[in-house]
């Protein structure tokens, strides 16, 4: 897997680049400190995964991942800070990038990695729990148009403030095997992969 590094540190990138080639299947083929290296870099290279800071000198990780996605809307990046910012949080969720870590998360970079290049939508733990709060209102998601009932909507609903299968069957009186066949139903029904991905959707349905 081709990856392109992008972090205004020097030193980090030195230290990402000497983790990620731990894995034998990971290449990091270009390296950058700027978002203009990673616009530059990304439509030379076209890497399988962009690992980007956020903030940078200029133009920083979020303006070059608008750009990115603007000319290439199935880019995968992966946004990568020492800042747990409720803004940046949102505008990365908005853009449509695949991911946001904390770079002290080390242990996580590698599968965050794999799951993005897979089209998986990857948020650490702490971060995770905060969207439905920094995304706020829950009435604007359209079931007509996305054929969903309303014990599926609950469900989602679950997912989204972060309940377990467990939590949500107890919630609506079901059995795990129920809402797991719902789940199922429902990522087919939104062409989605996990749950991380149906919980951003849904709470990006609700945020404008």
């Amino acid at each position: 897997m081709n990856l392109l590094l992008i972090d205004d540190d020097l030193l980090v990138t030195t230290a990402l680049k000497t983790i990620l080639e731990t894995d034998p299947q990971l290449h990091v083929i270009g390296t950058g400190s700027s978002g203009e290296d990673a616009v530059r870099l990304y439509q030379k290279l076209h890497p399988d995964v962009l690992l980007m800071d956020i903030r940078m000198k200029e133009m920083n990780g979020l303006e070059a991942s608008r750009l990115i996605l603007k000319q290439d809307p199935e880019a995968k990046i992966l946004l990568l800070t020492t800042f747990s910012d409720d803004d940046y949080i949102v505008k990365a969720l908005r853009i449509g990038t695949r991911g946001y870590l904390l770079k002290q998360d080390y242990a996580h970079i590698i599968p965050a990695i794999q799951a993005v290049s897979i089209g998986q939508t990857v948020f650490g733990s702490e971060i995770m729990n905060r969207i439905p709060d920094l995304l706020g209102k829950k009435e604007g998601f359209c079931c007509e148009q996305y054929d969903i009932s309303e014990r599926e909507l609950a469900i989602i609903q679950g997912v989204a403030d972060g309940l377990s299968n467990r939590e949500i069957a107890e919630t609506l009186f079901l059995s795990e095997g129920t809402v797991r066949n719902y789940l199922s139903s429902i990522l087919d029904k939104l062409n989605l992969r996990d749950r991380t991905q149906l919980a951003v959707f849904y709470l990006k349905q609700n945020s404008v």
